[in-house]
């Protein structure tokens, strides 16, 4: 990972955490983070109900895939490692996964959190979220709570996460305003958003190209 930068724009997707990944998706990701705080992502005052929220002004992929990319091609690559460093995730720290799908990094959130770890791991997806019930007692990983949301609501509790992690999904938002102001009130006074997605326009960048090309 390279540059950390904050946006001021008035659309989250433009502050993004990007993995650019060149060519046809196999060569290493050169990863630019940026985080900024949850006051930042509130459309409208907290606690007052907006009338409405202004229309999504970028285009919006299908979610037809639980996964970004095989997770040996992400390893290699170092993408959970060097995110999860750069956003300082340590032990102690409540994470959410946004759009967990497969449990990428859900399963390496609780590796590295711990026993006792508090994940949440969200996703609009009810077919996935029983995939990965099913992944998450194979494999032995505790303290994560599955969360179906909307796609206009993540439904997570009220100030339960310190950081909010939204991996290869943010261009699969259909209500981002909508879905950023019921995000803000899970998040922890000190709460962070960190997206992380490729430089590309997202009408170029639907999961199935980078799923199918890498190897």
């Amino acid at each position: 990972m390279d540059d950390l930068a904050a946006h001021g724009a008035r659309d989250a997707p433009r502050r993004v955490v990007e993995a650019e990944r060149r060519g046809k998706w196999i060569r290493p990701a050169r990863v630019v983070v940026a985080v900024w705080a949850a006051a930042f992502c509130v459309v409208g005052a907290p606690g007052a109900e907006p009338a409405r929220f202004p229309p999504v002004d970028r285009p919006v992929a299908p979610i037809i895939s639980p996964a970004y990319s095989s997770e040996a091609a992400r390893d290699r690559h170092g993408e959970a490692e060097r995110v999860m460093n750069r956003l300082g995730v340590t032990p102690g720290m409540r994470v959410a996964d946004i759009g967990a799908g497969d449990g990428y990094y859900t399963v390496r959130l609780a590796q590295r959190l711990g026993h006792g770890a508090t994940i949440y791991a969200e996703d609009v997806s009810q077919p996935y979220l029983d995939r990965l019930a099913a992944r998450l007692t194979r494999e032995g990983v505790a303290g994560v709570t599955l969360v179906h949301g909307t796609p206009a609501d993540p439904r997570l509790p009220e100030q339960s996460v310190d950081l909010a992690i939204l991996a290869h999904m943010y261009h699969e938002i259909e209500h981002p305003y909508e879905f950023l102001y019921r995000l803000h009130p899970a998040l922890s006074p000190s709460g962070r958003v960190a997206v992380i997605a490729t430089t590309s326009p997202p009408e170029s960048t639907a999961r199935p190209r980078c799923c199918s090309a890498v190897s």
